[in-house]
């Protein structure tokens, strides 16, 4: 998997294999200090004298580790999930994550509502066949309590070497009390997508492509190109594009499908800054082969940050109909600095905007038409979103 778009941006997209959301995220340059002069910090030191004068356990007193600790809770002040400070070994690992091969239990998660919370299992993981789904809520990890605990954190705590076994204690809606879901580790592959042709009433046939883009990672860009032309070289007319549990990916691997479905010029997201500069455009770059298709849109809580600009952009371009129910709401964009002695600064630069100006950021994209699914569609392994999305094209011209 390439790293942070060639040094440029990425949605940050935290995969519990490894990454922290490793979409939205660019590499900035070591940041020199800059003391700003109307800040006092003789607080600080008046504490550390303190500390260093009557701490009952001197020798536990590390003060490097003290000034991580410091920089950590300065970061947290802001309440931002993903902005996070990574100390030296941290660093390391991220930068390591995000270049090999992954061993884990393979699925993303996300902070919302200051909850620690499944956004999706990936596909063929251990974590999609433990049973664990989207929106799973978090409550230990192991024996560590995940109330508090950064995104970071929790993946260094779930992550581990394939065959090893981590519990987690996780809390579902539908719920009257938590459940263990003991899963073993193991090698992460991530399929890109799956294509299949199907009839007006859901079986193999050749009416309708159901695409089902699993993750934007550079891989998918090429399998997507393959895809493609397999439908054009086919007699379907009519496409599902399926966006549940895709978490997101490389900002260049939505755009690049986005050029697939819209004329080229079109807004596929917009990056804004908020006060500090202009908003910037991404525009659909590509052949628009799949323009004339009548198309309609699966998403659910799994669906972020990449999915959701890809959805987002279909909608407000095409009025494409979003079938499922409400997308995760990921919509912001990490930088990584370097800072002195390998540690690193991962803080949010700017946000994603539909092309209409809608933010993602918390909201997340409402589907037109909410289906969800039940305990009952899950035991008899039923998929009445498909079925309305099935119901729904097969009336479209």
């Amino acid at each position: 998997m390439a790293f942070l778009k060639k040094l440029s941006k990425v949605f940050v997209v935290l995969i519990l294999i490894a990454i922290a959301f490793y979409l939205g995220v660019s590499v900035g340059e070591s940041i020199r200090p800059e003391k700003p002069e109307e800040l006092d910090f003789s607080l600080f030191w008046e504490t550390w004298d303190v500390l260093k004068d009557k701490f009952v356990e001197p020798s536990e007193m590390v003060s490097e580790e003290m000034i991580y600790g410091a920089i950590s809770g300065m970061v947290k002040s802001l309440e931002d999930p993903y902005t996070i400070f990574l100390d030296p070994d941290e660093t390391k690992r991220f930068l390591e994550d995000v270049s090999g091969s992954f061993e884990g239990v393979g699925m993303e998660i996300g902070i919302r509502k200051g909850q620690l919370t499944i956004i999706a299992p990936l596909e063929g993981t251990p974590a999609k066949k433990a049973g664990l789904r989207a929106g799973d809520k978090i409550i230990q990890i192991d024996d560590v309590f995940a109330q508090d605990i950064t995104i970071d954190k929790a993946v260094d705590l779930i992550r581990g070497q394939k065959g090893t076994q981590v519990t987690l204690t996780v809390f579902r809606d539908d719920w009257n009390t938590t459940k263990d879901f003991s899963i073993t580790r193991g090698v992460i592959e991530i399929p890109s997508l799956k294509l299949e042709m199907l009839d007006q009433g859901g079986e193999p046939g050749n009416d309708i492509a159901y695409l089902q883009l699993y993750h934007f990672s550079e891989k998918a860009s090429s399998d997507f190109n393959k895809a493609a032309r397999e439908i054009l070289d086919s007699s379907a007319k009519k496409i599902i594009l399926d966006l549940r549990n895709n978490p997101g990916g490389y900002l260049e691997v939505a755009q690049d499908i986005a050029g697939w479905f819209l004329k080229k010029g079109q807004i596929v997201t917009y990056e804004d800054f908020g006060d500090k500069k202009d908003r910037k455009e991404y525009k659909a770059e590509g052949n628009e082969r799949l323009l004339y298709y009548p198309i309609v849109v699966l998403i659910n809580q799994g669906s972020a940050s990449g999915s959701e600009i890809l959805a987002g952009a279909l909608r407000d371009n095409r009025d494409a109909k979003l079938i499922g129910e409400k997308s995760f709401g990921k919509g912001s964009v990490q930088e990584l600095s370097h800072l002195s002695g390998g540690s690193s600064l991962k803080v949010t630069v700017a946000k994603w905007l539909t092309p209409n100006g809608d933010h993602i950021t918390g909201i997340g994209l409402e589907p037109d038409i909410e289906v969800e699914l039940t305990e009952e569609d899950y035991e008899q392994e039923l998929d009445s979103q498909l079925d309305k999305a099935l119901e729904l094209i097969a009336a479209m011209e």
